[in-house]
């Protein structure tokens, strides 16, 4: 009996591993053209060349990066709320067609934001002498940035929403749950740092790892704000029947 459940959790352990591998993978290849010029902005050595990457960057992002990530966040949805057998590429490719137009011109509202402050932490870093703790504002405006995006995402792949409203409840997000918005956050940067010192982990594990643990905050997130509703709803009713029994 001890073996066979040793062999079970194995089994659902490489299920889960081969579940993640996949879906990284297709993420990956639908976003080729980024991550091509990611490689070019890493090896650039001077602000006129980072500059000049950073425009193609965003350019490339909301027509790539951005619907392949909205399609692998819908899957990482499909196995947050319990459907782990969904098929990998069935699932990726209906998400990342239905959701394309709305990741695209999300991405190029967030493209153009992260072009911004990039640039501005470059110049203020390296050519604004006596200016460059002001640099580090911009960090933390592009974390703030990463985190709402974050939630963009997650509600892109939740929700049926219009554009705008993604945009702005993705922000209410990130500002009205600080905690579990940093906790978010942290866990992102745990897997980039990971990634960046395990580079096998990238092709791999990267994006669909994030991709879970995101949505499963995001989650827990909309879960207790149900609760709340709820709560808040039943008090109110009971507030209207002892009016009533009053009258």
């Amino acid at each position: 009996m001890e073996m066979r459940g040793m062999m079970g959790g194995f089994y659902k352990l490489s299920e889960w591993i081969m579940r993640l591998s996949v879906t990284n993978v297709l993420w990956l290849l639908t976003s080729i053209p980024f991550w091509f010029l990611v490689i070019v902005f890493l090896n650039a050595s001077e602000v006129g060349q980072l500059q000049a990457v950073i425009i193609p960057l965003a350019v490339v992002a909301p027509f790539t990066l951005f619907p392949a990530t909205s399609a692998m966040f819908s899957v990482a949805r499909k196995w947050v709320l319990g459907d782990t057998d969904v098929p990998l590429l069935k699932t990726f490719f209906r998400s990342y067609k239905q959701n394309y137009v709305q990741a695209m011109l999300g991405g190029i509202v967030y493209a153009l934001l992260f072009a911004i402050l990039i640039i501005d932490f470059q110049v203020y870093l390296k050519q604004m002498a006596g200016y460059q703790l002001l640099a580090y504002l911009f960090v933390a405006l592009m974390l703030l940035l990463l985190i709402s995006l974050l939630h963009f995402f997650s509600l892109l792949s939740h929700f049926h929403m219009k554009t705008i409203q993604l945009l702005k409840n993705a922000l209410i997000l990130t500002i009205g749950r600080p905690i579990r918005s940093l906790i978010m956050a942290i866990g992102a940067v745990a897997v980039l740092f990971i990634s960046t010192r395990f580079t096998f982990l990238i092709p791999f594990f990267f994006g669909s790892m994030i991709a879970v643990y995101t949505f499963y905050n995001f989650n827990l997130v909309i879960q207790k704000m149900m609760l709340m509703k709820e709560a808040a709803d039943e008090e109110k009713d009971s507030e209207s029947d002892s009016e009533e029994v009053e009258k």
